[in-house]
């Protein structure tokens, strides 16, 4: 017999698509938790590829890709206005 898991303790690749909203309702959407879920998730990657005995560039590189990429979605409106036309 399969034990049953609860839907509060399931990862996201475990939860089912019915039960998707329940459990994104069952976040702590308080500052403190905000707060704690973007440390964990700076601490996660800073110990999966930056904190490693043989580094690459991996690490460094994707915090300036995703850097790059938040400054172009930031001044799209301004960029496109500069794009090349073809005028008949």
């Amino acid at each position: 017999m399969a034990s049953v898991i609860r839907v509060k303790e399931k990862q996201l690749m475990d939860v089912q698509l019915g039960e998707l909203p329940s459990w994104i309702l069952m976040w702590d959407f308080t500052p403190k938790s905000i707060a704690g879920a973007f440390q964990r998730g700076y601490y996660r990657y800073y110990n999966k590829y930056v904190n490693v005995k043989k580094g690459g560039v991996a690490g460094i590189s994707m915090v300036l890709a995703a850097y790059v990429l938040f400054n172009y979605y930031r001044c799209y409106k301004e960029l496109k206005h500069e794009r090349l036309h073809k005028y008949n």
